[in-house]
């Protein structure tokens, strides 16, 4: 980032530290401005976000202090990161939902089929009769899935509204009870004023958040007791090599930034359709596994599996193969390095623990 914002608060000038940690402002007499330190302090301690020794400026340091943390922006609230991929995904919608590559079988959906993977079917379990929710859902496709397999419910979750109104038309068409909701991440647990048996999260989901102690959080508080969490996504030792090159090789650091987010501007979709996305720009954040299961353990879900695989749902690199049904792998000349992981998870009764280590996010 090329802009960085000063913030005063008071008589105290808060800086960014090369070792991400803020150094101690000037002590103010004014109460309030008292109170916005510490709030910011408390913050700042589940944040840390690593970048170079100098001013953080920000044109209303008052957003930092709000219910609902929202996403940092570039050049102090220029952009906001989940703002520009929200676009990215509304595009993405509307071209996954009038597919032709078949990479959603979405007939195959319509006319009462699965298009989960072997993977994701193997671990998921039995879904007979559980109330189920899908986060990130999409085109709900998957979500429509579920309720096929035999779900009491399924209620779909995505801050796309272009992928939402896709997603109803598809139940409809199909003539199933899937209920669809609109409303971010962040935000399910007030949006959708009910609890589930399962929650399921699949293919490209927590990397396109800022803060897995926050998702975690939401997961757990939309979970009954005893309620079940299922995850599949890419690996984040796949997300560091450079997907661009013609063979495996480390770019990226393993753990992103939440103010640093990798920046990507690509034209074309995952499923090889040659319409180009009228807003190419995005961002991701890399999260170590480690990361994701202490949130999750945090949060108070106990640990059932954790399964590493050399196979993932997309064509990562231009170089991987096709790899069993739908899924791709490295080619035989390669080095095999985990391409996608998956989680199961119960929410145990007696709720949240407190870490036994401070955790790591950024």
């Amino acid at each position: 980032m090329q802009n960085y914002c000063q913030a005063s608060v008071g008589n105290c000038l808060l800086f960014k530290s090369s070792s991400t940690q803020f150094e101690q402002p000037t002590p103010s007499s004014d109460p309030a401005a008292v109170s916005a330190i510490m709030g910011f302090a408390n913050w700042r301690t589940v944040h840390r976000p690593q970048i170079d020794a100098r001013p953080f400026r920000c044109k209303d340091i008052n957003h930092l202090f709000t219910k609902h943390q929202q996403a940092l922006t570039i050049g102090g609230g220029v952009e906001s990161f989940l703002d520009t991929n929200r676009l990215n995904w509304d595009d993405r919608a509307e071209l996954h939902s009038t597919d032709t590559t078949g990479s959603y079988q979405i007939e195959n959906v319509l006319a009462g089929g699965s298009n989960l993977y072997e993977l994701e079917t193997s671990e998921l379990g039995n879904i007979v009769g559980k109330d189920i929710i899908h986060l990130q859902c999409h085109i709900g496709l998957d979500t429509i899935s579920l309720k096929n397999l035999g779900a009491r419910s399924v209620t779909g979750l995505d801050f796309s509204p272009t992928a939402i109104a896709a997603a109803r038309d598809f139940a409809s068409k199909a003539g199933t009870d899937v209920r669809f909701v609109e409303a971010p991440l962040f935000e399910a647990v007030e949006a959708l004023g009910r609890t589930f048996d399962v929650a399921y999260v699949t293919w490209g989901s927590v990397n396109w958040l800022d803060d897995v102690g926050r998702w975690a959080r939401v997961v757990a508080d939309l979970l009954r007791p005893g309620g079940r969490l299922y995850m599949a996504e890419g690996h984040p030792l796949m997300f560091q090599c450079d997907r661009k090159a013609a063979a495996l090789a480390l770019k990226h650091d393993w753990r992103t930034p939440i103010a640093q987010p990798l920046a990507w501007n690509e034209e074309l979709t995952y499923t090889g359709d040659d319409r180009r996305l009228k807003h190419p720009r995005y961002y991701e954040w890399i999260h170590p596994i480690s990361d994701v299961v202490n949130a999750l353990i945090s949060a108070g879900l106990t640990l059932d599996f954790l399964n590493e695989h050399d196979t993932v749902s997309w064509q990562h690199f231009s170089f991987a193969v096709r790899a069993g049904k739908n899924m791709y792998g490295l080619p035989k000349n390669s080095p095999r390095i985990p391409m996608a992981y998956s989680i199961g998870a119960t929410k145990r009764s007696a709720g949240m623990i407190p870490y036994l280590a401070a955790p790591k996010a950024m």
